[in-house]
């Protein structure tokens, strides 16, 4: 029997474990009177630029699907990829094992516009390699403007290595977007796994959606921290960047709760634990959960339009005479 299937699995249930671990000691310090209380010092300003944000994340995220279905050369309506990149992603961030669940609502809805199987397949393959590759040049970024951020993984670790990986991974990004340019041939990676360059026009189109979700969904967290010990967008950005990250390998379900919050803690070592969990709680309010109930009327409404459609033809279709 192969291991290899075993390993994220194992990841995941080290990851919980771990930042469960962290995350009971963290909070042992933590009032719930200091939690509820920075809640209630949020401003209407803090909502709306935080609701912004989250907005702004998924819009990106239909852009996905948008430019997927572009690559495969589909044409569907913006409104039907909107809809249904909406329901995808509000039902994996909760759900977890973003890859298996996004596939089966999308093969749902994009079968009845006529997709077949593989091309489904190849739209998942490109919506999670386009995520990939936002957070890769994101990451890469931040790494060369503040590499004293690596430091939040280990004190030990020099600076110049944090430039060393970031300049390694906006050389991926560049290599990406010239083997684009040149229209090379696809970039296998072991046995079954390549990497089909798509044409120059949709790689500028990734390489702008994939960091704007990510820029959104930390800004929901940005917008509602305080200025006290408030270490900077970038950095809550990075910190973001690979609590986020780590969150969805590890494919823990109702997103990854405990995982975020003790990575953000860890990362944020300067601020105000309450602060820090406030700002998730609101995170999780805007991204995850009101996200989660709008999807769950999209599906709902969904099924009963097929339940009724395959109604109407079974009473259209008279007997055999």
């Amino acid at each position: 029997m192969k291991l290899k299937k075993y390993i994220w699995p194992v990841i995941g249930i080290i990851a919980m474990v771990v930042s469960i671990y962290i995350l009971y000691h963290k909070l042992s310090a933590i009032s719930f009177n200091d939690i509820t209380s920075r809640l209630g010092a949020l401003s209407p300003h803090h909502w709306v630029l935080a609701a912004f944000f989250a907005l702004l994340a998924y819009a990106a995220l239909a852009g996905y699907d948008r430019i997927a279905l572009q690559h495969l050369g589909k044409k569907i309506p913006l409104h039907y990829i909107a809809i249904c990149s909406f329901t995808t992603y509000a039902l994996s961030h909760n759900i977890g094992a973003s890859v298996f669940s996004g596939a089966v609502v999308r093969y749902r809805a994009y079968s009845k516009k006529g997709l077949s199987g593989v091309e489904i397949a190849v739209l998942v393959a490109f919506c999670s390699f386009t995520f990939a590759l936002g957070t890769i040049l994101l990451s890469g970024l931040v790494l060369v403007i503040r590499p004293d951020l690596i430091t939040l993984v280990h004190e030990g670790i020099p600076s110049w290595l944090a430039v060393t990986i970031g300049v390694g991974m906006l050389t991926f990004v560049a290599l990406y977007i010239l083997g684009s340019l040149l229209q090379l041939r696809p970039l296998k990676i072991g046995k079954s796994f390549q990497i089909s360059y798509p044409h120059f026009s949709i790689v500028i189109q990734q390489l702008i959606i994939g960091p704007l979700e990510l820029i959104g969904a930390a800004g929901v967290i940005y917008a509602t921290l305080p200025d006290v010990g408030n270490p900077g967008f970038i950095a809550v950005l990075g910190v973001f960047l690979a609590s986020f990250t780590v969150t969805l390998l590890s494919n823990a379900p109702a997103g990854g709760v405990g995982v975020l919050e003790a990575l953000f803690m860890a990362g944020m070592p300067n601020m105000n634990p309450a602060d820090v969990i406030s700002a998730l709680i609101v995170f999780r309010l805007l991204y995850l959960i009101i996200p989660l109930v709008i999807s769950l009327f999209f599906v709902a409404a969904f099924e009963i339009s097929q339940y009724r459609q395959r109604n109407t033809n079974g009473n259209n279709i008279s007997p055999k005479s």
